[in-house]
């Protein structure tokens, strides 16, 4: 005599009914796990330059505004930006295409770009903290929050802020000089998994 389980898996009807409910539950049920997933976002900073800090800042405390899960691994020029102090510049002779625009005067003035030569840009002395206060000083006339208040933002979002262990110690910075909401001092090692399980990953 047969046992119960044995009918059970000799039923073809129960196992063509099996298929058919689970053909039917599992499409539904992933899209519910894919719905409830919270999104997570990865950003590498490379760069410590004005213009280059607000990309990563920007859109970190965008992603963490929407609910976001969001990681920022700093490393070699972007560690700057962890810095308690910072004094991040803009470099025109090292972005040819940013175009050069004065924050005052009259509006027709204000809206013509000025072509600077890159003999003018290296020769003159001073030539960066001029363009890096000017930058400073649109960005304020636009409304543009500052470099530390996008920091602060992310900071308030609990955006993750990771510093790269191998270039504190290639550039010989002390743990003290960095503000004390750094989540953690890793290498790329430990970072790459976090990327690799990110929904979004981006390289700036």
């Amino acid at each position: 005599m047969s046992t119960t389980a044995e009918n059970v898996q000799d039923n073809p009807q129960l196992d063509a009914w099996l298929d058919k409910k689970l053909d039917e539950m599992l499409p539904k049920k992933l899209e519910e796990i894919e719905t409830s997933k919270t999104p997570s976002m990865s950003i590498i900073a490379t760069k410590g330059t004005l213009d280059w800090a607000y990309p990563p800042f920007i859109l970190a405390s965008t992603a963490a505004a929407l609910g976001w899960e969001v990681d920022v691994f700093f490393t070699f020029y972007g560690l700057l930006l962890l810095k308690k102090n910072l004094e991040a510049q803009v470099s025109p002779l090292g972005n040819p295409a940013m175009p050069m625009k004065m924050p005052f005067g009259p509006k027709w003035f204000q809206d013509f770009d000025w072509p600077m030569p890159n003999l003018l840009m290296a020769g003159v002395p001073g030539f960066e903290k001029v363009a890096t206060g000017l930058m400073k000083k649109t960005f304020k006339n636009k409304g543009v929050a500052t470099i530390e208040e996008l920091r602060g933002l992310c900071l308030e979002a609990e955006v993750k802020m990771v510093a790269c262990q191998m270039t504190v110690d290639v550039f010989g910075f002390d743990p003290s000089e960095f503000i004390p909401e750094v989540t953690d001092f890793v290498g790329a090692t430990s970072f790459l998994p976090v990327a690799q399980k990110s929904d979004v990953c981006l390289f700036i």
